[in-house]
């Protein structure tokens, strides 16, 4: 019985070779994350895969530090997934249609927030920064604000970065 192995040697659009040297694995060394991100107070973040750094079309994954008791607004971030990986800290999800479920993950737990689902992040910690690595479906910073009074107000210090936006 024969097999198709075409698709075990990929060839570019003119089928050319494909470089595997040039477009093959890339590591990224963890003190070579890209800081030339919008920065606010509050969270500092660090790209490490996107479009620009290594090529990649359907992914964003990087670092994101969250200063102690910061909290977002309502929101959900349209049909992109997310993982969170918290590598230090303490981090509160709160979801739902009024933000009434509510869950807590610490060092070696990982978050799956699923596409529209409305949700806030919350540092639970007042004292410790809050690390985590942060991986999305897609390079796209879509962030929809909601119009949903959060049980815990993010009037003392606000989650902004490039996909939570500053509220206007």
């Amino acid at each position: 019985m024969g097999h198709d192995h075409s698709h075990d040697h990929p060839h570019g659009a003119h089928g050319e070779a494909v470089d595997w040297k040039e477009h093959g694995v890339k590591v990224i060394p963890g003190d070579q994350l890209d800081t030339n991100t919008a920065q606010t107070p509050g969270m500092n973040r660090a790209a490490a895969i996107n479009l620009a750094r290594v090529g990649a079309q359907k992914i964003w994954a990087g670092t994101v530090h969250i200063h102690p008791n910061a909290k977002t607004g309502a929101h959900h971030h349209g049909h992109l997934e997310s993982v969170i990986y918290v590598v230090k800290g303490r981090a509160r999800m709160r979801w739902g249609e009024k933000l009434e479920f509510t869950a807590e993950a610490g060092p070696g737990d990982f978050i799956f927030v699923p596409p529209y689902v409305p949700h806030q992040e919350i540092n639970a910690s007042t004292d410790e920064t809050l690390e985590c690595v942060l991986v999305r479906s897609d390079n796209e910073a879509v962030a929809i604000n909601l119009n949903i009074e959060p049980i815990e107000k993010p009037e003392t210090v606000l989650w902004v970065d490039p996909v939570h936006r500053a509220p206007s």
